[in-house]
């Protein structure tokens, strides 16, 4: 197949080199010194499922030289969405996918009225990965988990082709039959460790285990719960109790999420499309959420990195 990563960070990057690795036709959109370390060495994966060095890779800044691919695998940060989607057309032909993998709850909202509806494709990634170095991607979770699907379930031959192209390298890549859920399943979990992580600067295992930090991990997803069935989206009452157990016995103990990185690095964060979502949906529906809007009060000073 022909796939295009928009951006080949951290989550883009490491899925990306999967499918180039397997000889797929791959293109990568990077910027900076990311960009530059991997046209000089190549791509590098170190991962407990496997490390990978690809010497050589496509690289491109500009999609009006690339023509037409079949999946776009869309990873960029969630304040450059509207802006990096305008730039998408020349890669766009009838059967093109995007698959939108971005944090958050809106980001199929925000795609259509720019992609048009029915290609855009809303997906979710569990990974834990990192930009370790400038063209070093550092995986250090044993999963590597990645759904999507059209919220009505209707057939879709480039994505069927997608599953199977990731089905004969292993990849944990599969259809969901239910995305909404599921995409508020992550937004729930992800929400929680982001927030939790960035605001007190540790990874979750500590957190975790300190009775005082267990308890707001746990606040954190059950008001997002609360929020998510409020609206409508079949997660089921206890979901944060089933969440914990997750958190309990899969996530790496020196897990951080990428919003804790880019806090700890002066990068601008996505606070006000995760944490700051849940408090303006609470509000809209009526939901109090006095441990996300703590947070949010938190690290709202930061928002725009060091820049601000």
């Amino acid at each position: 197949m022909r796939i295009a990563i928009m951006a080949a960070g951290a989550l883009g990057g490491y899925f990306g080199a999967r499918f180039a690795a397997a000889g797929h036709d791959v293109i990568f959109f990077a910027r900076g010194a990311h960009r530059a370390a991997i046209e000089k060495n190549g791509l590098r994966i170190e991962s407990p499922l496997g490390n990978l060095h690809l010497p050589k890779v496509t690289l491109a800044d500009d999609p009006a030289k690339i023509g037409t691919v079949d999946i776009i695998l869309f990873a960029v940060k969630l304040w450059d969405l509207e802006k990096a989607a305008s730039e998408l057309a020349p890669l766009i032909g009838p059967a093109t996918r995007v698959i939108t993998v971005q944090n958050g709850v809106d980001a199929l909202a925000r795609l259509e009225p720019i992609l048009g509806k029915g290609r855009v494709v809303c997906g979710l990634a569990q990974i834990a990965t990192v930009i370790s170095e400038p063209g070093v991607i550092k995986h250090t979770s044993q999963f590597a988990l990645l759904r999507f699907g059209h919220y009505d379930n209707h057939p879709d031959l480039t994505l069927d082709a997608f599953v199977e192209a990731a089905r004969k390298i292993n990849l944990d890549i599969a259809l969901s039959d239910n995305m909404l859920r599921d995409s508020w399943i992550k937004f729930t979990f992800l929400t929680a460790l982001a927030g939790i992580t960035a605001a007190t600067r540790r990874p979750i295992g500590p957190l975790l285990a300190d009775a005082d930090g267990r308890a707001l991990f746990h606040d954190l997803m059950a008001e997002i719960v609360a929020v998510g069935r409020a609206k409508g989206v079949p997660l089921p009452e206890n979901f944060a109790d089933e969440r914990m157990g997750f958190a309990d016995t899969v996530l790496p103990k020196d897990m951080k999420a990428s919003m804790a990185h880019d806090l700890e690095r002066g990068n601008r964060i996505e606070l006000d499309w995760l944490t700051g979502k849940v408090v303006e949906l609470g509000r809209e529906v009526g939901i109090a959420t006095p441990a996300n809007a703590a947070l949010y009060a938190v690290l709202k000073p930061y928002r725009m990195g060091k820049s601000a």
